[in-house]
């Protein structure tokens, strides 16, 4: 069994009968990220890609803009830190920095959030265009990828993909982590994302939504959900919303004329 996943013993109810079986679940681990000596936040993720993870939170955070703002990075897993060396810190971070638990699923308060988000998330200006059978065909490439899901059902999944097929997958038990690590990806691979698309697993919260714009991503495609100010902002920052991608449909949010062959009866 790899670090992400531990075998567990449980009892199988079925048609009345039970067996005791062998089941995969997924590991979690919680990450105190220390930046020049002080605490700063303690994460909950899946133990792989860590430090994708941390810089992309980072950067979603405007504690950085760039990877090389980081000048030295350690991280031990097992022993729960990750240790690093920032010289050119934001002015904000020594006023609104204070030390909070970040879980795996609900992210931080919304107060903290949007102080920072006003100076970071940028309305997206692209002409990138996706048919609705491309954003089909990726999604159906996400979850065939999704091992750790079908084994555990307990994680999320985050891809980057051009139009034509999909590039690079991320797994975590949080929906933002699995983002975070796409976008740290990003930032130390230098990568070039004005014809690329976000895939997901999960709900598009106010918060996802942010996370893709800070990302300069312009399309977001989701099996899941929007929230009311998810699709608030997406019209605001420029973004193409699509939801529940899958079975051969899709709901069109925000921003459809990034969508090609978009054909419609009004009901």
């Amino acid at each position: 069994m790899s670090d992400n996943l531990a075998d567990w013993e449980i009892i199988r109810v079925h048609d009345g009968a039970a067996t005791k079986e062998l089941t995969s679940v997924a590991e979690e681990y919680p990450i105190t990220i220390m930046i020049n000596g002080e605490e700063f936040a303690t994460m909950v993720c899946s133990p792989e890609h860590v430090e994708e993870l941390i810089v992309g939170f980072l950067a979603s955070e405007g504690v950085i803009l760039q990877y090389h703002a980081i000048q030295r990075m350690n991280v031990d897993v097992k022993a729960g830190f990750a240790y690093l060396e920032i010289d050119k810190l934001p002015d904000m971070y020594q006023f609104d920095h204070s030390k909070r638990v970040i879980g795996s699923c609900c992210g931080k308060s919304r107060q903290f959030y949007f102080k920072n988000d006003v100076k970071t998330a940028k309305t997206i200006m692209s002409n990138l265009r996706i048919s609705c059978k491309q954003c089909l065909q990726l999604m159906e490439q996400l979850q065939q990828a999704s091992m750790q899901f079908h084994q555990t059902g307990g994680v999320h999944n985050a891809a980057l993909a051009s139009v034509n097929g999909v590039e690079l997958v991320r797994t975590d038990i949080g929906r933002h982590n699995a983002l975070d690590k796409l976008y740290g990806h990003i930032l130390m691979n230098h990568l070039k994302i004005t014809d690329k698309v976000i895939i997901f697993s999960g709900r598009i919260s106010s918060e996802v939504l942010l996370k893709i714009s800070k990302m300069r991503i312009c399309i977001l495609i989701s099996k899941s959900a929007p929230t009311k100010l998810a699709l608030q902002l997406a019209e605001d920052l420029g973004i193409t919303v699509i939801g529940f991608a899958r079975k051969g449909s899709m709901n069109v949010y925000t921003h459809n004329s990034r969508v090609e062959e978009l054909i419609y009866t009004q009901k």
